[in-house]
């Protein structure tokens, strides 16, 4: 009442002035967005691969901010070395981009060659393409449920030992959180959604794709007519799989049959890509088609859900969304395992070096994005976010780099003898807390600054 009386003294009229009220406060910032195809044409693939079944992308959104400036990106690879990091975070440089307000993602697709040629020019080019876009914008977050993943990790009702299936009552975080950025006149300019599956229905295919990332966001793009650059976040999906995968654990089995008929034995180990498969068989070509088209249901199903955020769920835009990043590295014990096997029985050790983790954190108003440069498992976000400050939180997992840690079980899981916990480079006892710990001091030294 008070602002309305105030407006009508300075000349404005009641409807002005409640249009006033209700605009965006958030004006002051200013945003871009790019996409660039990475694909690499068919005689740069590896020896393995065998063509391309969907283009694969580097998609860049920088945000600006009282002279702040920051960038999220998400490459559809499978990890995202150190030196590619680097190299990313240099050339964000120029562009007046530190390296504490970079987020730069992989999707962790399984069907993607290790090297992409001019792989890091290319990031640096999305970035330099989103930053000549700059314009006016609003930033806000909501968040909606998906229940394409499920928990990996099973008893096997055989052999009552730890294998790989869909555990319907295990830990498993439906979020999908939500970054909607647009022009101050509501044009999209970019969505950044952040949801926990693993990329890997199209790995038997041996050909190049972004498998359910870039599916999902080939769909939102292509939904909002190709005018925003929808950018995957990679959740905390270390023990998350999608939900209807057993296409591959048919082939599995075609493949551990294949491999009995010459003498070898794949029951507990897990061959590359789709090794051993013969595709002149009907099954398998009846099988890895299925693959294909769940890839694109799947993606097209959280596809839906984050338009919807986007329509109905969304919070008012940030009122002052201001800009600050910051990282620390934690170090926990490593270890080094001296057997063999994929899952079911506990492995044997000796002490390995100590395993560095960097820690990210970037909040632009009240949304943080916290970052962990490791497959992590599901639980630890969930204790994250639910200790976070902030009601606007997500963790973007296989982020600045890569650490040397293999998969990050939590706590209760080293108590489990599956592929992930048997693997993973670290002593148990440490890295949970570290992690979650590690997060909340950034997010007090933001809170402070």
């Amino acid at each position: 009442m008070k602002y309305a009386i105030l407006a009508l003294a300075m000349g404005m009229t009641t409807l002005q002035a409640t249009a006033a009220l209700c605009a965006p406060s958030s004006a002051s910032l200013r945003a871009g967005a790019a996409r660039i195809d990475i694909t690499p044409a068919k005689t740069e693939l590896p020896k393995g691969y065998d063509g391309i079944n969907d283009p694969i992308y580097a998609r860049a959104a920088v945000l600006e901010h009282d002279g702040r400036k920051a960038a999220l990106v998400t490459v559809d690879i499978g990890a995202m070395s150190d030196a590619t990091w680097m190299a990313v975070a240099r050339g964000a440089q120029s562009l007046g981009i530190p390296s504490a307000n970079l987020i730069l993602t992989a999707t962790h697709s399984h069907s993607v060659p290790r090297a992409i040629p001019q792989l890091e020019d290319k990031i640096i080019e999305a970035l330099h393409q989103a930053d000549a876009r700059l314009r006016p914008a609003t930033i806000a977050y909501g968040q909606g449920v998906s229940y394409i993943n499920i928990n990996r990790n099973i008893i096997d009702p055989k052999t009552r030992r730890w294998w790989e299936g869909p555990n319907y009552e295990g830990p498993s975080d439906k979020t999908v959180a939500v970054v909607s950025i647009a022009s101050t006149s509501g044009e999209p300019i970019a969505v950044y959604y952040n949801y926990a599956v693993h990329a890997v229905v199209n790995g038997q295919l041996d050909q190049v794709s972004g498998d359910i990332p870039g599916a999902a966001s080939r769909y939102i793009e292509d939904s909002l007519g190709d005018k925003a650059v929808a950018i995957w976040s990679e959740g905390a999906a270390g023990d998350q799989n999608p939900i209807f995968f057993q296409q591959t654990y048919d082939l599995r089995n075609i493949r551990i049959a294949e491999y009995a008929k010459r003498g070898e034995d794949i029951s507990n180990a897990m061959p590359p890509g789709g090794v051993g498969l013969d595709r002149n068989d009907p099954r398998v070509g009846r099988l890895m088609a299925q693959q294909r088209r769940m890839v694109l249901s799947m993606g097209q199903l959280l596809g839906e859900e984050v338009l919807r955020v986007g329509r109905d769920g969304l919070d008012r835009p940030e009122v002052n969304p201001r800009i600050f990043g910051a990282s620390k590295t934690v170090v926990c014990p490593g270890r080094v395992r001296t057997d063999t096997g994929r899952a079911g029985y506990p492995g044997t050790y000796v002490d390995g070096p100590d395993a560095p983790i960097r820690l990210s954190l970037l909040r632009i108003g009240g949304i943080e994005i916290a970052g962990v440069n490791a497959e992590v498992f599901n639980p630890i976000a969930q204790r994250f976010k639910a200790r976070s400050g902030s009601s606007r939180t997500m963790m973007a997992t296989l982020t600045n780099g890569l650490a040397p840690t293999g998969y990050i079980p939590h706590d209760e899981a080293f108590g489990q003898n599956t592929f992930e916990v048997i693997s993973s480079r670290l002593k148990p006892g440490c890295a949970e807390a570290a992690i979650i710990e590690g997060l909340l001091d950034l997010e007090q030294a933001s809170e402070s600054n």
